[in-house]
């Protein structure tokens, strides 16, 4: 794995294939064909933070990425029966940071990460009372959306460097204190298991998606724990938790050297 930052140190870690029997919450045993081929290069100034040996994660903050991401979105929704109209997402807002992971030049998955701001949060339609009590005493709040991966390219490696890289940008860029994030009923297993996410509200229907979802919350303090004990950890803890395959504190500090510089 390759950190984009002034020294790009290496650093080989297995490969594990994401079962699709465990992730569910994710992906499917079945071929998905995705017929839109743009390719990246006709997409401007990619900012990439982090390269794996066969994947990398760029930002989306140009029209052109934005344009690409927005079309996988919509295919992963659309396939799953998911309504896709409320989906889009811009380069433009200054509270919102999409993360790209691609391979041989196409776009295979995307996260964003959303900051609290006088807009609120999307989770907010639906959650607001729940969230309120996680906004005072100076804490921040930010939450997780848009995750979209195509299941013919995923796997443990690639997801958790998408929640590795939300999670330095909200925590280590921006001390953000709590992440939240809405999912179907039938993924919340997924994330509680191998994240540590928590359950605090109860099961709506999300008029973005037009599908039932959850509200799940994730206490910062407990993955900058997770960190410190798993990170870089060998392939059998890889089968229990995502934290494993993130970066070391050392690692993380240059990646989120980067982002301040690709911010500014």
């Amino acid at each position: 794995m390759q950190l984009h930052n002034d020294e790009n140190p290496r650093i080989d870690r297995p490969h594990s294939p994401l079962s699709v029997g465990k992730a569910g919450a994710y992906f499917k045993p079945r071929t998905l064909s995705i017929r839109d081929k743009e390719s990246l290069n006709e997409a401007s100034n990619p900012k990439c933070v982090l390269t794996h040996r066969n994947y990398s994660i760029c930002l989306a903050d140009s029209p052109g990425r934005c344009s690409l991401v927005n079309k996988l979105i919509k295919s992963m929704y659309s396939w799953r029966g998911y309504h896709t109209e409320n989906t889009v997402f811009s380069s433009h807002n200054p509270n919102r940071l999409t993360l790209e992971a691609s391979i041989e030049q196409h776009i295979v998955g995307t996260l964003t990460v959303g900051l609290d701001s006088e807009e609120g949060l999307l989770v907010d339609t639906l959650y607001e009372r729940e969230i309120r009590a996680f906004r005072s005493n100076n804490r921040k709040v930010s939450e997780l959306s848009k995750l979209a991966i195509n299941p013919q390219h995923g796997s443990k490696e690639l997801l958790a460097s998408l929640f590795n890289l939300a999670y330095i940008y909200a925590r280590i860029v921006h001390k953000v204190t709590y992440f939240f994030i809405e999912v179907n009923p039938r993924h919340a297993g997924y994330y509680k298991r191998m994240l540590g996410f928590r359950q605090i509200g109860e099961k709506r229907v999300c008029p973005r998606v037009n599908a039932p979802a959850v509200l799940l919350h994730l206490d910062l303090d407990y993955v900058d724990e997770q960190v410190s004990f798993l990170a870089g950890s060998p392939e059998p803890a890889k089968e229990r938790s995502l934290y494993a395959y993130f970066l070391t504190k050392h690692e993380e500090e240059k990646v989120a050297n980067n982002l301040r510089r690709y911010m500014n």
